[in-house]
């Protein structure tokens, strides 16, 4: 008989060494182990306490079960309960659910929503579930129509996002102000509203930054938005094309999938913050010793009314007012009262009351100046010390010195760039008022060929400033260079400091160094506009009023520019917000929806019909400040490691 135990014991051998060989040979090629398949599966609702659409709903505690793990994204701003609810619902993820407390009562006959967006994900991977909203009713059926649309920012065409908009039965234009909205949602970061669970019937729609939680308009400071138009909402069956994806970035098909229809679902509101016609009393500051200002809500042609109660109020200031009349600045024309740390004054000014009418409010208040005056004195005898010393050095060692003390001079802005483009002007800036302007010491020079010539200006006041900066104004030649010189003393201010001389040499851009940029308006021959140039941050540049269907924007340096347009109602050259107490919407404000490409030498033209395109699709995404968050969805990271295993991955479809 054959002994076969050799044999077996090589092929034991062999077999323990083809493993390891195939163990060596695995640990290569995979590397180190990597957990196994991803969970790409969004969370699945089990079941619902009251059922999810379900009607004669009684109890005001909500359960939405899921099966497996949750969490919740920000829930406080992206879950929206519908009828609104005064006392704010207690939302929370609890393991594999979620549940709702409404602290109010329920409401006969009523269907509830719970919009929870985007806001419910699994808690491991973080699948998103997708847009979810529950609802319920208290009576014996469900409403389920629904109206959509976008919340712009009237002045830029800006989404708002999160501003609550809703519905009111009661059509009369008081009720958005004494009633709480009918039926609620808030925007996304796309400034999109889905307003659900609406009755048959005619609606008003309303957006509000609701800053005091009442669900009303009651403080102009709110941001709001409406509309004249009489909402019926409706439904009609609609085919859409839905496309399914094997991976991020594979079509697996394209289905066409029967759904309802609800309209209307391009409801575009503007909105605006009415203007702060409520006057009172913000703030008084004495930032500096030889002036104090006085800061308003809100301006009034009639001047406030200064007592002075240590010192004699007359004659003894200088006003500085914005255009507004907001802000006004009392500048000292005594030195004693500058030096003088504290003035005390009874002060009379128009404030609106509790009835909103303007009525006349005494205070008595002191102006402490923020540094005293035997401080500024140290400081000065520190400087005058400083330079004592310099002086004394520069003695002994025999170089030239100054004797006596220089006064420091009226330290004037000048804004003269090297190249001025022709439609410019020199702008200066003085920092206090003037008591004297010699005009015959200003001097304005022309180059023709290589000699000199005075040149015609004109110097005068900023209206549009609050009266320290003057403009120095000439009819500027493309490629012409300018010489500006200012003599000494020409300016004196309140103090009696005086300006030192000033030279600047510059030159005007010439004519082939600009592109011109024409816009054909047919839509607005006959309507007043203002046409606004703006840089790559949504900030003018220049702008034209028009009204005969043309807008010519000239000397435009090259670059990438976009436009902006509104209606200039009231022709005061300015855009001008809404009032709802007057039913007075904001200036309407349009886009041109294409980047403008200027070049030197060149001459653009441009068809612009401001209605061709909706308006929520107007502004280029380019200068778009609010932009879309980003969608969740499922990573598909199981393609990825097959990918990396070398192995075909069929996703479960």
């Amino acid at each position: 008989m054959h002994n076969n135990r050799p044999n077996i014991s090589r092929s034991l051998g062999f077999l323990t060494a083809l493993m390891l060989l195939l163990s060596f040979y695995s640990c290569a090629k995979m590397g180190q182990p990597d957990g196994g398949w991803y969970d790409e599966t969004p969370p699945r609702i089990v079941g619902c306490t009251p059922a999810d659409k379900g009607v004669g709903a009684k109890q005001r505690k909500v359960y939405i079960n899921f099966d497996e793990y949750i969490k919740m994204d920000n829930a406080t701003e992206k879950v929206v309960v519908s009828p609104p609810q005064m006392e704010a619902p207690e939302i929370k993820a609890e393991g594999k659910r979620i549940s709702v407390t409404l602290k109010d009562s329920l409401k006969d006959n009523t269907t509830y929503t719970i919009d929870f967006s985007d806001a419910i994900s699994d808690n491991n991977e973080g699948n998103p579930l997708g847009n979810y909203t529950y609802s319920f009713s208290t009576g014996s059926e469900i409403d389920t129509l629904q109206v959509s649309g976008h919340v712009l920012d009237a002045s830029n065409l800006e989404p708002v996002k999160g501003i609550l908009v809703g519905l009111y039965s009661d059509l009369a234009d008081s009720a958005f102000t004494t009633k709480p909205l009918l039926r609620v949602a808030r925007t996304d970061s796309r400034g999109i509203f889905i307003i659900k669970g609406i009755k048959p019937g005619n609606y008003k729609v309303y957006a509000l930054q609701d800053m005091d939680g009442n669900y009303m308009y009651s403080q102009k400071s709110e941001m709001l938005a409406f509309s004249t138009d009489v909402l019926t909402p409706s439904f009609k069956p609609d085919v859409r094309q839905d496309t399914i994806w094997r991976d991020s970035l594979r079509i697996d098909s394209i289905k066409r999938v029967n759904y309802t229809h609800f309209l209307p679902d391009d409801i575009v509101l503007r909105a605006f913050t009415e203007k702060q016609t409520d006057r009172y009393l913000l703030k008084t500051e004495r930032a500096n010793p030889d002036r104090f200002s006085l800061y308003f809500s809100y301006g009034n042609q009639e001047l406030p009314r200064i007592k002075g109660l240590n010192f004699n109020e007359k004659e003894a200031f200088i006003l500085e007012a914005t255009p507004q009349r907001d802000t006004l600045t009392y500048w000292l024309r005594d030195t004693l009262l500058v030096n003088q740390d504290t003035l005390r004054m009874q002060l009379q000014y128009l404030m609106t009351d509790s009835t909103g009418n303007l009525v006349w409010q005494t205070d008595t208040t002191e102006m402490l100046a923020k540094t005293s005056y035997e401080r500024r004195m140290k400081d000065k005898q520190k400087d005058y010390e400083k330079w004592k010393k310099k002086q004394e050095k520069l003695e002994k060692d025999g170089m030239p010195f100054e004797k006596e003390y220089p006064a420091a001079p009226l330290d004037v802005k000048y804004d003269a760039p090297s190249v001025l483009d022709p439609d410019h002007n020199i702008s200066i800036t003085m920092p206090s008022p003037l008591a004297r302007c010699d005009t015959l010491k200003l001097h304005l020079y022309a180059k023709h060929d290589t000699l000199w010539y005075r040149a015609p200006f004109v110097f005068r006041q900023d209206t549009l400033s609050t009266g320290r900066r003057y403009q120095f104004m000439a009819e500027w030649k493309p490629g012409v260079e300018y010489s500006l010189e200012v003599d000494s003393a020409a300016f004196t201010d309140i103090y009696g400091k005086v300006s030192n001389p000033y030279k600047q040499g510059f030159k005007v851009g010439s004519e082939e160094e600009y592109a011109t940029l024409i816009f054909d308006l047919p839509e607005m021959a006959d309507t007043a506009v203002v046409v606004q140039l703006l840089d790559q941050s949504d900030k003018v540049v220049k702008e034209v009023q028009t009204n005969n269907g043309t807008a010519e924007l000239f000397y435009l340096k090259p670059g990438t520019y976009y436009a902006r347009m509104f209606i200039d109602a009231n022709r005061n050259g300015i855009w001008d917000t809404g009032c709802y107490a007057e039913h007075r919407q904001a200036e309407t404000v349009y886009y041109y929806p294409e980047k403008l490409e200027c070049k030197a030498k060149w001459d653009v033209t441009r068809t612009w019909n401001p209605t061709a395109r909706e308006v929520c699709q107007q502004k280029p995404s380019a200068i778009t400040k609010q932009k879309a968050d980003k969608k969740k969805s499922v990573q598909h990271r199981n393609a990825e490691r097959a990918r990396k295993l070398g192995i075909q991955y069929i996703p479960k479809i």
